[in-house]
């Protein structure tokens, strides 16, 4: 049974696909051609308690259902997504304005890949014991929490949002979710997809709708007891500062200003093609991107002229083209963002080697948000272009002179989420990586990933980690049991 996007998209709740209780639709935008395509559900606390209802009523039977069973059908929703794939990719680059090719390659495989690893994941889950000699044996439960929220942003929409969904689902929680509003359409059709695999109804309830509205309802809902959300710090700190004086369990993945460290000993040619890359991939809409590129002062100038050059070749264009390296910015307030930050950096003082406005294609895409890849020297580790998130084509270039220099400048965001080192010395390397102040370090490296690994960021970048065994862990309650001898 094939999936199509929609010209009105819905609620998913209680395994029946509904209208908003008040009858209210925001529009959806493609950002390629600034042209409404659809309309997606203006949802609030009525919709969002129809849908812990409907968890709350599915929960029992999910919770106590073998680990075969939930590992069935969240597998077959990993085999639907992949025959699936192109009818996915397609909405995905509509909806978010990455080329297609991106989309068929990351995105939807990602998220193909998300429920089948944690559908086996949860064959193997277990707890743990602890002998005291001759006098107790204690043992570990992990039991499902309940109905848990689980809210995902618009850079990478469905690769994401499947990332919390699959673990809730797999630990035997119900859930109910929102996609961010910019981008809803993949989080629809992994409704249709649930209803093929046969997911009980009310295990997973989706509920379109902004942030203020919608989103605070699920953070704000007792009946809601653990909240795992990915986006900015802004939004973070108000989602804890709700959450927290109800003791809710809280998962905070958020944003990110991460540097690439560049010794003069690096694999120069695999370091500059991995660099482009971690630079712009996905118009720099990636928490993981290298936004801070910070060199050796003795191959600055080497490195400052190959990359121009290299990056003057990444030119923004229609997301369906298969030539296309960059696409569109994800929508209208983000692009005027985007530009407002680089205007931020001239007014700084910083100098604009290549890019900083706007692109005006011709045809479909003349009415698109694009901007040009954009790189930016000349200002220090405390100016806002450097210490602020910006989430776009936009990168910094700076210089140092040794190793502890280096450091100062990775170590001075108040984020913590990522770093990329790039050296031959394997010493030096591990060095490195131990003094970074963050939560994900590649070497010579980036956006190699293996899930079995703890996912997250220090400082301002976050609280607590996804991936693996502990997204599990996160969404299960621990109940030690002590048995005397």
């Amino acid at each position: 049974m094939k999936i199509a996007a929609p010209k009105q998209i819905l609620n998913y709740i209680g395994g029946e696909f509904c209208d908003p209780e008040k009858g209210q639709f925001m529009d959806n935008v493609n950002p390629a051609t600034g042209e409404v395509y659809s309309q997606t559900p203006d949802s609030d606390e009525e919709d969002v308690q129809l849908a812990v209802d409907a968890a709350q009523k599915a929960f029992p039977a999910w919770s106590t259902a073998t680990p075969e069973f939930r590992f069935k059908i969240l597998n077959r929703i990993a085999e639907l997504i992949e025959t699936n794939l192109d009818d996915f990719a397609l909405a995905e680059t509509n909806d978010n304005g990455k080329p297609l090719w991106l989309s068929k390659k990351v995105d939807i495989p990602r998220a193909s890949d998300n429920f089948r690893f944690f559908a086996t994941g949860l064959m193997h889950f277990a707890s743990e014991s602890h002998s005291m000699q001759d006098k107790a044996i204690n043992y570990t439960l992990r039991s499902p929490i309940g109905v848990v929220g689980c809210i995902s942003p618009w850079n990478l929409p469905l690769y994401l949002f499947t990332w919390k969904i699959a673990p809730a689902l797999a630990a035997g929680n119900c859930v109910v979710a929102k996609p961010s509003e910019v981008t809803p359409m993949t989080a629809y059709l992994l409704c249709e997809i649930a209803q093929q695999a046969g997911l009980p109804a009310g295990v997973l309830n989706i509920v379109h709708g902004g942030g203020p509205r919608c989103g605070s309802a699920i953070v704000a809902h007792p009946g809601i007891k653990a909240i795992s959300f990915t986006g900015s710090t802004r939004a973070g700190k108000d989602i804890a500062a709700t959450a927290a004086p109800m003791f809710k369990k809280l998962s905070l993945e958020l944003g990110g200003k991460n540097p690439n460290i560049i010794f003069a000993d690096c694999d120069w040619e695999k370091m500059m093609r991995t660099t482009l890359q971690s630079s712009f991939a996905n118009q720099g809409q990636i928490c993981l991107c290298g936004s801070r590129i910070l060199v050796e002062e003795s191959i600055y100038e080497k490195f400052k002229s190959e990359f121009v050059e290299k990056v003057r070749a990444l030119h923004p264009g229609d997301p369906l083209e298969p030539t296309s390296k960059q696409g569109a910015i994800v929508s209208k307030l983000h692009f005027d963002k985007v530009l407002g930050c680089i205007a931020l950096a001239r007014e700084e003082g910083g100098t604009i080697l290549l890019g900083g406005k706007a692109v005006e294609p011709e045809g479909r895409c003349a009415n698109g948000y694009f901007i040009e890849p954009t790189i930016i020297e000349g200002l220090g580790p405390d100016s806002r272009t450097n210490m602020e998130e910006i989430f776009g084509p936009v990168v910094t270039l700076q210089s140092f002179k040794t190793e502890e220099e280096a450091l100062r400048l990775a170590n001075a965001s108040d984020y913590g989420l990522a770093a990329t080192i790039w050296t031959e010395n394997v010493t030096r390397a591990h060095r490195v990586a131990a003094m970074v102040h963050s939560g994900i370090i590649w070497v010579n490296c980036w956006l190699l990933r293996d899930l079995r690994t703890p996912f997250g960021g220090f400082k301002n970048s976050g609280v607590g980690r996804e991936g693996g065994w502990e997204a599990l862990r996160f969404f299960t309650e621990p109940k030690n049991v002590c048995i005397e001898l």
